[in-house]
């Protein structure tokens, strides 16, 4: 079983990159050996969103059902269209996820879904997948300001491409800096926040274990 994680976040062992090692970790521990996983942190990559030439979907093409771009994330492209499961996860900047992650779903999704009746997928297999979702903000301020309706619409693509429904993981009221003193940072408590991180992260890691695990159980029992 191959499960990779998409970081789209620029840390490498932040908030975000930290919860989807441990989706990758709860794989491992439920499949053993049988899961062969990979995280790919897309700001190490140099790349654009879709450039619409529309390539991937010429009757005909070369690059029929497959982006035709050629840059630093296209390896990767190739390597996602053989996985069995993938996990995404962002930050949530000005109420959606990062840049880097919406040309990256540009890029790895359209190229599959086709201008027919009902936007028929040509993904090459179905796959099992996940969103993680790190936000300054408590889950009530996510819920009034509508957060899981404005993630929801991609959510629904990536379900209708690769043809099961996504799981999703909230993270919220996370730790953005070491020490808030040295920021202008006055709607936030440096100590509140690490106190709710003490109480409530871990439990945060362990709901990315079940979904790693979960994963895995479901490929087992097949798709």
């Amino acid at each position: 079983m191959n499960l990779y994680a998409v970081n789209a976040s620029p840390r490498k062992k932040g908030n975000t990159a930290t919860i989807l090692q441990h989706v990758l970790d709860g794989a491992k521990a439920a499949g053993g050996n049988k899961v062969q996983s990979e995280i790919f942190h897309l700001y190490a990559y140099n790349y654009t969103g879709c450039k619409s030439c529309f390539a991937c979907k010429r009757k005909g093409g070369k690059s029929y059902g497959k982006c035709a771009l050629q840059d630093d994330i296209s390896p990767v492209l190739e390597r996602l269209t053989q996985a069995d499961a993938i996990v995404f996860g962002s930050p949530i900047y000005f109420g959606g996820v990062s840049g880097m992650l919406r040309c990256f779903e540009e890029r790895l999704l359209f190229p599959f879904l086709t201008y027919t009746e009902g936007h028929a997928s040509i993904a090459p297999k179905k796959l099992r997948t996940g969103f993680i979702y790190t936000m300054n903000v408590t889950s009530a301020l996510m819920e009034e300001w509508k957060y899981p309706a404005r993630l929801n619409m991609m959510e629904g693509y990536v379900g209708h491409i690769f043809g099961s429904e996504p799981q999703v993981l909230y993270v919220n009221n996370t730790v953005q800096f070491n020490d808030y003193s040295k920021y202008v940072c006055t709607m936030f408590s440096g100590e509140e926040k690490a106190k709710y991180r003490e109480e409530h992260f871990a439990d945060d890691c362990r709901k990315a274990e079940a979904m790693g695990a979960a994963f895995v159980k479901e490929l087992a029992r097949g798709m």
